[in-house]
């Protein structure tokens, strides 16, 4: 039977598994990877002496992020050998009452969009610690040094070089939520219609397609890039996949998504990256292990 201090235990880790789970998630990209980081995370916290720790939050958030830092390393040689694009995988976005102030709430998404997840993966595991930390969380400086044993004026190099990897990478303006929604709506109409001029009217002339399959389903091997030659791709996979196939909106990472059930099971996520009112880039997820989330949604 439990002790009152091991339930105690459980209870405060509990609380704050929400915020550990968004650090290691935005560290690494997957799920799988975060939720196991965040479970050695707890089996530290279980075994460690805590009479002397005086904020469990700043002491989880520590083991957390260096617990994702390691695991990163260790995933970035896997993922040089990946076959095709690798997207991170897509999370039914809930902060719940993490954030609660609507301003705080659009940082914080900002930083879990795919987007600017993968303008992520091109940073060292500390700048994209440091990134996350900073960035997403709000966390000082000063703290960050102390999460990663270092000065506080080798943090701040680390975030000024991160900072603006991303901001160059990343979109330049804030898309409105019903605008997203009404821009997904029509692409999915244009796709499944079969309408060459549909698609090119919501398409940047030089939209780009990224697909992610891993091998493990049909998608580009290579990123496709053009309005012309995105809409043809597109246009040449819908009809395939039209029937039986149920496609849901939903909130992932922050933004509108489409997810497609066929038979029941996720099949493909397919979510837009929109600039000055034109698709951007069209994302493009099939990779059945990083799928398996979804299939509750």
């Amino acid at each position: 039977m439990p002790t009152d201090s091991a339930t105690a235990a459980t209870e405060v880790f509990e609380a704050h598994r929400p915020v550990l789970h968004g650090v290691a998630y935005r560290m690494l990209g997957r799920v799988a990877d975060a939720e196991d980081v965040v479970q050695d995370a707890w089996l530290r916290w279980s075994s460690d002496d805590r009479r002397e720790v005086r904020e469990p939050r700043a002491y989880l958030v520590r083991i957390t992020t260096r617990l994702a830092i390691d695991r990163l390393r260790q995933v970035q040689s896997r993922r040089e050998s990946y076959i095709g694009p690798w997207l991170p995988e897509p999370l039914a976005t809930d902060v719940g009452g993490t954030v609660p102030d609507t301003a705080e709430r659009a940082v914080f998404t900002e930083s879990v969009t795919l987007a600017v997840l993968t303008v992520m993966e091109s940073l060292s595991p500390l700048e994209r610690a440091v990134f996350v930390l900073r960035e997403a969380f709000g966390y000082p400086y000063a703290e960050i040094a102390g999460v990663l044993d270092r000065s506080e004026a080798a943090v701040r190099q680390l975030a000024g070089r991160a900072r603006r990897h991303v901001e160059e990478g990343r979109p330049r303006f804030a898309v409105d939520p019903q605008r997203q929604r009404d821009l997904t709506e029509r692409f999915l109409a244009a796709a499944a219609g079969d309408d060459l001029e549909g698609l090119l009217t919501l398409l940047a002339a030089d939209a780009r397609l990224v697909g992610d399959s891993g091998g493990k389903a049909k998608a580009p091997l290579r990123i496709i890039e053009s309005a012309g030659k995105v809409a043809r791709f597109l246009l040449g996979v819908a009809p395939s996949t039209q029937s039986g196939t149920e496609f849901t909106l939903l909130e992932l990472n922050g933004g509108i998504a489409l997810l497609a059930h066929v038979g029941g099971t996720p099949d493909t996520v397919i979510q837009l990256d929109v600039e000055d009112g034109r698709i951007q880039t069209v994302y493009i997820v099939r990779n059945p292990d990083k799928l398996r989330a979804l299939a509750a949604s």
